[in-house]
Formats: structure tokens, C-alpha cells, sequence
């Protein structure tokens, strides 16, 4: 049993569960039963003939639209002749159904290739999964047949497939486990690509007669999107009126393809993806601009279609503007992104902040600075165990205070910023206060007798020396010139007496 026979056996099943009630079924699920393409509910391996399956070559409805067109082709019309409605116009309705004509010759050439397929791999089974497309498949039977040997040197099958394909269907064929093909299935084979060669052949006509007409009944709407792509969204739609009251979020759905590939495989579909999604216009951006580009084409596309359904701008020309429109946009989503240069910061708005200093400043710091009884608490000595100042407080000591040594490896570093700094003249100044002839004395410096007031001068050798003999004199100056008692004397010049 094949795949496709157990899936319908499966289906089966299932749907005999459903009538006994143990799955009732709702009307959306009958609906997705009905989505399942026929061909592979149909083996045509064993149709007697191609006409059998595929009837409508030969159908009535088939051959009156071809004359029509026929008839059509031969007149040339001209935009002023459309008046009221364009859906009232006959050759509309032509359109229409030249357009529903073609999504039918679509099925048939699936069908044909289907038939076409179950006869050809008695004798070539591996060719179908070398020529995946259907036309390309049909084509190359034709021009194969029995004589697989005609890959070699075929310039008509150089026409159809490319070298790397032709030599890959070559070396394959010279390997196939297939058999002959009896005359009447090759007549069968032959009839059958016929068909759907001339099949392709009316629809590639049909295209040309509505994109050659699509330019009087929907000007603007062609310029976007093209004229085929218009006349399959205006035949979907059911003419132009309803296309124009449609929103552009339905009008982007139109054409949506359904899962029709073997087995069920949806890998190759994209969902929410119509004609706008396949027309030239989308395609030729990357493909992660796409479905953005789609949804813009399908918003342009309805103000086209119900410029069009008024008869306005015939010539196009909004048609025009909406293009250019989209293509600025297309061009600036595919602008690369500006190089970032390394900019400067800016200046600060905020002037520079005025810093305390001086007097007021240091004393501040000293103010708030660690005073000696707290360093001497911080200060401890190398190598020397320190008792604790507290029996509950283990480590806590009181550092250097209260000891002999201060505990200073080197000199104090005096901070510069704080150090008071003294004017030169000060200087001096104090210098010579401080120098007396007998240098430190005891009497002088009510010091503890260690210092002595015998001087060593350069002309007399040991010299004692009174140190206050130089401060009486010093006093004496000062009480005769600056003391608190002495006056100026006012001199009186001659004559003012008088």
C-alpha cells in the first residue's frame, strides 16, 4: 500500500468515527478534508488515456473563451469608450473569466503531470526526482521516449534543462533498472504532453490578452504591480468594484497557494502570502524585506484600484506617484547604516566652582584633623605585645600613649598644604631676637642651668658676658624714644609769640 492509500484510509477512518458520533465534527474540519488535492487521492497509473482524466481541452466553456479572445485581440480600444461601471462592459466579463480560465488550466497541467509521471517511471523512475518542474518533466519525456541514450549530444534538451542537469539524467539513465514502453503507452505519453504543452501555450495567451487590456480598465492598478498581477487579483476579488472597497489587509491574501505538495508537506509554502507577495515588484528585494514590502504594495494597491473604479487619472499618473513613492521607501529600507563617528563630549554648561583656601580653609582642616592624642592611640610598636585596655575587648589597645618612645620610625612628614609659611623679613626679624652675645643662657631662658654665659669671641678668647647688658640698653632706647610717657615737644617759631 502506498503513502498516498494509507493517508486515505486513515481519512477514512476517521470519518466513519465521526458519523457513529464518537468525533462529532464541526463544518471547519469538513472544510480542511476538502483541501486535499484529488491527485493524490487518484493513482492514474491506469487510466486508459489522458483524455479520460483531463476534459477540459476539449470543453465548450475552453473553446468559446479562446474565440472570444481571438476576436478581441483583432480591436484596439481606447480608454474613453469605459463609461458607468467598468463590471458592466463585456469585454470585463471576458477578463474575468479568461482569468478563473487560467487557475483552471493550472489544475489540469498538475493532473497531466501526474499521468504523465505514473507512466513514464516504468521506464525512467528516477527522472522525476531529477526534474522537479512539471513542464520541464513533461517536456523531457517527449523529447526521451524509449531511447534514453537521446540525453547524449540533444540540442533540443539543451533548451530545456542545463548542462549540469542533462548530465546528471545521462549518467542515471545509463543506470535505470527500467523497462521498455509498448507502442500504445508511448502514443498515450505523447498525447498526454501534447495536451498539456498546448494547454500552457493558451494560458501564456490568455496573460498577454488581459495584461494588453488591464491598461484601460485599471491603469494605476497595472503600474504597480503589473498587469497580470492585476488581473489575477481583480478576477479573485470579483471585479473592480470589490477590489476597491476591499481593505489592504485582505488584498495581500489573495491568491494565497494551498498545500498541494506530497504528503502534506507545507515546507515550501509561506503562509498570509499572495499574488502581491510573488510579483516582480516584492521579489526583487531581499527576502527579509518581503513581507514587509508586501503589506506597503497592498495598501498602494487599494488606492490605485479605487482611483481606477472611478475612472480617475487614466493615464496612470497616480499609478506613477504611488511607485515612485514605494521605491523611495524600498531604497532607504536598504540604505546600510551611517558609520558612528567617535564625537567629543561637549563642553560643560556649568562654569568652574569657586575653592575655599587660605586661613579660614586650613583651620578647618586642623579643626577637623586627628589630634596627637588620637595618633599617639593609632600609633603602635614593632614587635612588642601590647595589653589590652579592656578585659572584654580583645585586641583593643591604647597604642603609644602614656610611653617613653614615640614610636616613630621617621621624622614627621609636615603637610605643605597646611604649613603655615613665614615672609623672609619675618624671618630675619626673629632670627635677631633670638641671637644674644652669651648665646642660650640660663638667665635668658630660665632654662635648668646646663646653659652657660660664657661666649667665645674672636679677639679675646673666654669672654663672660652679662646677656642683660644688651637688653638694658635695648630698654633704655626704647624708654627714651617710644614710651608710653614721652611727648613730642612742639618748637615755637620766631614771631609767633608775639
Amino acid at each position: 500500500m502506498s503513502l498516498a492509500d494509507e493517508l486515505l484510509a486513515d481519512l477514512e477512518e476517521a470519518g466513519d468515527e465521526g458519523e457513529d458520533g464518537l468525533y462529532p465534527g464541526d463544518e471547519g474540519e469538513k472544510e480542511g478534508l476538502e483541501d486535499i488535492p484529488e491527485e493524490m487521492e487518484v493513482d492514474y497509473s491506469g487510466a486508459e488515456s489522458v483524455s479520460s482524466i483531463a476534459k477540459l481541452r476539449n470543453s465548450k466553456q475552453f473553446s468559446e473563451i479562446m474565440d472570444k479572445i481571438a476576436i478581441y485581440v483583432e480591436k484596439q480600444r481606447k480608454n474613453s469608450e469605459v463609461s458607468g461601471p467598468v463590471e458592466a462592459d463585456p469585454e470585463y466579463k471576458l477578463i474575468v473569466a479568461a482569468n478563473n480560465l487560467t487557475v483552471e488550466i493550472e489544475n489540469e497541467l498538475n493532473i497531466i503531470h501526474k499521468f504523465v509521471r505514473d507512466k513514464y517511471s516504468k521506464r525512467f523512475p528516477e527522472l522525476e526526482s531529477l526534474v522537479p518542474n512539471s513542464l520541464d518533466y513533461v517536456r523531457t519525456v517527449k523529447e526521451l521516449g524509449n531511447n534514453l541514450d537521446k540525453c547524449k549530444n540533444n540540442e533540443n534538451l539543451q533548451q530545456i534543462l542545463t548542462n549540469a542537469t542533462i548530465m546528471v539524467v545521462s549518467v542515471t539513465a545509463s543506470t535505470t533498472q527500467g523497462t521498455m514502453l509498448g507502442e500504445d503507452e508511448l502514443k498515450r505519453l505523447e498525447e498526454a504532453c501534447d495536451m498539456a504543452l498546448e494547454l500552457n501555450q493558451s494560458k501564456h495567451r490568455i496573460y498577454e490578452y488581459v495584461e494588453s487590456r488591464m491598461s484601460f480598465i485599471a491603469p494605476n492598478l497595472s503600474v504597480i504591480v503589473g498587469a497580470s498581477t492585476a488581473a489575477k487579483i481583480m478576477g479573485i476579488a470579483g471585479g473592480l468594484t470589490n477590489l476597491s472597497k476591499m481593505p489592504a489587509c485582505n488584498l495581500m491574501l489573495l491568491g494565497t497557494q494551498k498545500r498541494t505538495l506530497s504528503g502534506f508537506s507545507s515546507t515550501a509554502v509561506l503562509p498570509h502570502t499572495g499574488y502581491i507577495y510573488h510579483c516582480d515588484v516584492v521579489q526583487t528585494l531581499p527576502p527579509d524585506l518581503r513581507r514587509k514590502a508586501a503589506r506597503l504594495v497592498s495598501a498602494k494597491c487599494t488606492l490605485a484600484s479605487r482611483v481606477d473604479s472611478f475612472h480617475e487619472s487614466a493615464d496612470g499618473k497616480v499609478g506613477y506617484d504611488l511607485k515612485e513613492e514605494m521605491e523611495k521607501k524600498f531604497d532607504k529600507w536598504q540604505e546600510p547604516p551611517p558609520v558612528k563617528t567617535v564625537k567629543p563630549l561637549p563642553a560643560p554648561l556649568d562654569g568652574q566652582r569657586k575653592k575655599r583656601g587660605g586661613r579660614r580653609y586650613r583651620k578647618m582642616k586642623e579643626r577637623l584633623g586627628l589630634t596627637e592624642i588620637r595618633k599617639h592611640a593609632n600609633r603602635m610598636t614593632f614587635a612588642e605585645i601590647e595589653d589590652d585596655a579592656y578585659q572584654e575587648d580583645l585586641g583593643f589597645s591604647l597604642g603609644q600613649l602614656g610611653k617613653s618612645g614615640s614610636g616613630r620610625v621617621r621624622q614627621a612628614q609636615v603637610n605643605e598644604a597646611t604649613k603655615a609659611r613665614i615672609s623672609k623679613s619675618l624671618q630675619r626679624k626673629l632670627q635677631k631676637q633670638n641671637m644674644t652675645y652669651g648665646g642660650r643662657s640660663s638667665v635668658r631662658d630660665n632654662s635648668s642651668g646646663t646653659s652657660s654665659s660664657v661666649a667665645f669671641t674672636p679677639l679675646q678668647g673666654l669672654e663672660i658676658v652679662n646677656p642683660h647688658a644688651a637688653e638694658k640698653k635695648v630698654a633704655e632706647a626704647n624708654q627714651k624714644y617710644f614710651s608710653n610717657m614721652a611727648e613730642f615737644l612742639k618748637v615755637k617759631k620766631e614771631g609767633e609769640g608775639k
